[in-house]
């Protein structure tokens, strides 16, 4: 057991259990990054946790019935295999640091997929996920693509993946995308550790270092998640991710501090103006209600 990567993981799970995401995002640079884990050993354990730990937030929707099974079924047809063979890939790359840049791409791609969610946060629709119409090819591209990722790196399947979705379905209820994500997680994420479990470069103890610090750190996040200014932590963790991308691709200190900086000041920049249109709002309907 090393208690060092159990106390990392510890703090890293509280983050996802307040975010809902950021699982793989931070877990798998956190071991490669402070841990001197190598790149393929750290997709492959992480992935096995998360294989242990997604079905348990799973059943939660699926007794009450937030989970579109249709949608699921089409999403696991492309990304279950697509997760199996991104384990073959991931070995290819696994030649000199190829896993390293692909997990740094995807970390980039994670934030975008922050971002994008933040942008599309307050826009959920009405629909109940039993009522939507699932749209079969292009939900099958999605499946495979993300599964891919998620193969390869073991980022997407709770921060690409449902950002496609709000794409795809914005008629879908917020806890309904959310449901079907997390179910159909499930089986990308089993697919995908079973492929490492066998091809990959799996280390159980490290696996099991992840799980006695995840466990306890997700449920704390989760218990305090609706007292926490969620907005907030999920700028704070599109910072962090975006500085493990850059790190993961080798670029300048320098560059990297500058990039970071404008990041932090674009983060500021757009919290005061959401402070400021939410008070505008607010003043508005008080004066409207005094009209009346």
């Amino acid at each position: 057991m090393d208690v060092p990567l159990i106390i990392g993981s510890f703090l890293v799970a509280i983050v996802v259990g307040l975010t809902g995401m950021g699982g793989g995002a931070l877990m798998t640079p956190m071991m490669m990054l402070f841990f001197n884990v190598p790149p393929l050993a750290a997709v492959s354990s992480d992935l096995v946790a998360s294989a242990v730990m997604k079905p348990v937030g799973g059943v939660v929707h699926l007794r009450r019935g937030t989970v579109n099974l249709r949608l699921v079924a089409w999403l696991c047809a492309g990304s279950v295999p697509a997760a199996f063979c991104g384990v073959f890939v991931a070995r290819a790359f696994a030649v000199g640091d190829g896993v390293k840049y692909a997990l740094g791409v995807a970390l980039l791609l994670a934030v975008a997929g922050l971002v994008a969610k933040t942008l599309i946060g307050g826009r959920g629709g009405t629909a109940r996920a039993a009522d939507v119409a699932v749209r079969p090819i292009p939900t099958l591209l999605v499946g495979t693509v993300g599964g891919l990722i998620v193969g390869i790196s073991s980022v997407g399947s709770g921060s690409l993946i449902i950002v496609a979705l709000v794409a795809l379905y914005p008629m879908l209820k917020a806890n309904e995308l959310v449901g079907t994500d997390l179910v159909q997680a499930v089986p990308l994420v089993t697919s995908a550790a079973l492929g490492h479990l066998l091809f990959g470069d799996f280390k159980l103890d490290l696996t099991l270092s992840l799980l006695l610090g995840a466990i306890p750190g997700v449920y704390l996040g989760a218990r305090v998640s609706s007292r926490a200014p969620g907005g907030l932590i999920r700028a704070m963790l599109a910072i962090v991710l975006l500085a493990s991308a850059l790190k993961l691709l080798d670029v300048d200190n320098t560059v990297t501090l500058w990039i970071l900086l404008a990041a932090v000041a674009v983060t500021v920049a757009g919290r005061l103006w959401q402070v400021r249109a939410a008070a505008r709002e607010s003043s508005e309907s008080a004066d409207l209600a005094r009209a009346r």
